[in-house]
């Protein structure tokens, strides 16, 4: 009989990653065990098994996952009408900005053209209906994310760092006004950094919590070192991310009600600030329970529609009493105010949440181009649970492909940043995010500059450094707070191109998919990925040290290397032979049938040229008959 792919990658998968069971594939005819079995580092590998695996496991999207459709039209006749620059390049950074459709730019423009809009703080005609649409947008977004404007407001800020920053100063103001003007601040280490710096504005010694299993301590316990003294702050705040922006984990949207709900009387004045930022951009975010909602969501519309650059927080109302206590104040958001030195005073709006907290005009022509955004998007994509389920089925055939890439001695070929409590193909707990570095067959790591730099000649977009998350970056890579202060007093600055130092990356590379994402990208990636796996032995190597997927092993010390982006904007030439740096590892193309040694980073810029993979096509397989032709013999 022929053989059930899905059941066979089902078990394959699951499987120790060095050789498949014998018996197994005897079990659907595909091998004898007559196989000739090969010694590889400490593993007993039959090649063509292993090969066979290899082969396997890239048909594993095969009908199974392209031919699954989530929305109203298939992705690649969405991909063609509304992204035709898509054609030409691979965009993998969607945890940067999605992109916006054809369609949605066309209605935006054509409401622009048709409508005169004036500035909302008039009574003129063209201003009643800027106020009026901008209402509109309001409880249309509100209804996005299933939030009841009886429970709910919504502020329009520039985007979700302006969100956060808007929180932390109201809270600190408030505190100034009832307390000794200072307010207890705990955050998740996977925070974005926009996060960790609301510690600046509160209370010396603030907490992070470096784990979950330290979070949910803290909520089920008192009297340790993690909770804040009640008798000196009135208030605190505890923020963290939905989803991480490094790795794309999916953290638990059930900490604001537990903390609220808790018992322990240091709990009851905090409030709880998430950052939706990552995650509203391929998941939805669902407030209907207000008693399940954090207090404050901070998120960045851009994110999920492209455009506009607009972003919000939507405060819980039994929250914002806090919000009313901000000291500055701006046009629009008071009823009087009268100057003077010792005659100041002002009178703040007392209606609406957001008219007190929207300063000065609002980006009143971005709020009303969201209504047409979020028109254009339901239409091709129908709502977000649709694309969490396509981005997730996306990034877990990533994800599978990715980990069983192995250079020709068995050694992995990426070193995949994976949580242990997020998991590829389940929505709830991973995003579509995928944080790596990749390896030689000797250990080595492979500068992440000259892998972006490679993939940009191959049309790839991708991002690659430290993210904008200290705490992700510092988990993944292993570095203590000592090594980051070494490593800044070598040298390293955010972007300034140093990859490596002490033996350790300091960065990653990420690759994170939103809603036009299709298989093509997913092909075209892996394709490009595979221009780093070494198939032999060209060079005598150091001896080879293994790593898995759930193991950070330190490498011998090596030196920083200038990375192409500093050479791109120096014009210096970086000659391998007279380097301060490193003058016993010759510089080579990464390229893994290549290694060509090259004498300067701009004799390998010049060579990247020459690696070039052809665009990925759809494909299609016979499973049965790929099984027979490669049986044969």
């Amino acid at each position: 009989m022929p053989i059930s792919f899905t059941s066979w990658y089902k078990e394959a998968v699951s499987r120790p990653r060095y050789g498949l069971d014998v018996g197994s594939l005897e079990d659907v005819g595909v091998f004898s065990s007559e196989l000739k079995t090969v010694e590889v580092a400490g593993h007993n590998i039959s090649s063509k098994k292993y090969r066979l695996r290899e082969m396997f496991a890239e048909m594993s999207w095969s009908k199974k996952s392209t031919d699954r459709r989530f929305y109203p039209r298939s992705i690649d006749e969405i991909r063609k009408m509304e992204y035709p620059l898509l054609q030409e390049t691979t965009y993998l950074d969607h945890a940067g900005t999605t992109l916006y459709p054809k369609s949605s730019i066309a209605r935006i423009s054509k409401d622009l053209t048709s409508n005169l809009f004036g500035n909302p703080h008039s009574q003129s005609p063209s201003s009643e209906l800027s106020t009026n649409r901008i209402e509109d947008v309001r409880s249309q977004m509100l209804s996005f994310f299933k939030a009841d404007p009886k429970y709910f407001d919504l502020v329009f800020v520039s985007g979700a760092t302006a969100a956060i920053k808007l929180v932390a100063e109201t809270l600190r103001d408030h505190s100034r006004r009832r307390t000794s003007g200072s307010f207890w601040y705990g955050y998740h280490a996977a925070a974005h950094t926009s996060l960790v710096g609301v510690r600046q504005l509160a209370k010396p010694g603030s907490t992070c919590f470096n784990s979950d299993r330290e979070v949910e301590d803290w909520l089920e316990t008192t009297g340790n070192a993690r909770q804040h003294d009640s008798e000196t702050t009135e208030v605190g705040l505890f923020a963290y991310p939905a989803q991480s922006n490094m790795n794309g984990r999916r953290l638990p949207l059930d900490w604001p009600a537990r903390l609220r709900s808790s018992q322990q009387s240091e709990h009851r004045k905090i409030y709880s600030l998430l950052d939706a930022a990552a995650y509203v951009a391929t998941a939805p975010l669902d407030l209907s329970d207000h008693n399940m909602a954090p207090d404050f969501v901070a998120l960045s519309f851009y994110k999920i529609f492209g455009f506009p650059d607009l972003g919000a927080l939507i405060v819980r109302r039994e929250a914002g009493h806090v919000m009313r206590d901000r000291d500055y104040f701006g046009g629009g958001t008071v009823d009087m105010v009268i100057n003077g030195a010792t005659e100041a005073w002002h009178a703040r709006k007392q209606t609406s949440l957001h008219e007190i907290l929207e300063d000065g005009t609002p980006a009143f022509h971005s709020i009303i181009a969201l209504e047409s955004a979020l028109h254009v998007h339901r239409s091709l994509y129908g709502n977000m649970r649709n694309v969490s389920r396509h981005t997730t089925n996306l990034c877990r055939v990533l994800y599978d492909q990715m980990v069983l890439f192995r250079h020709y001695n068995g050694a992995a070929l990426c070193r995949v940043y994976r949580d242990p409590n997020g998991h590829y193909g389940q929505g709830e707990s991973q995003g579509p995010t995928v944080a790596f570095n990749v390896r030689t067959a000797c250990g080595s790591w492979v500068r992440k500059s000259d892998f972006e730099k490679l993939a940009i000649i191959n049309g790839i977009q991708l991002r690659t450094g430290g993210l904008c998350n200290p705490g992700g970056i510092a988990w993944a890579l292993d570095l203590t707070p000592s090594d980051l202060m070494a490593n800044y007093d070598e040298g390293l600055r955010c972007g300034n191109g140093i990859d490596e130092l002490n033996g350790k990356p300091t960065g990653v590379i990420r690759v994170s998919l939103g809603a036009m994402s299709s298989m093509r990208d997913i092909e075209t990636f892996l394709q490009f990925l595979r221009l780093f796996i070494e198939t032999h032995e060209d060079n005598p190597k150091n001896p080879v040290t293994f790593f898995y997927e759930s193991e950070v092993t330190a490498l011998p010390p090596s030196e920083k290397i200038l990375s192409i982006s500093q050479v791109v904007t120096s014009g210096s030439e970086f000659e391998v032979q007279a380097s301060q740096y490193d003058r016993t590892r010759p510089l080579r193309c990464p390229v893994g049938t290549c290694r060509l040694p090259l004498l300067s980073e701009e004799e390998l810029l010049r060579h990247f040229e020459t690696h070039k993979i052809k665009m990925a096509r759809k494909r299609r397989f016979d499973i049965p008959w790929i099984c027979s032709h490669l049986c044969r013999g």
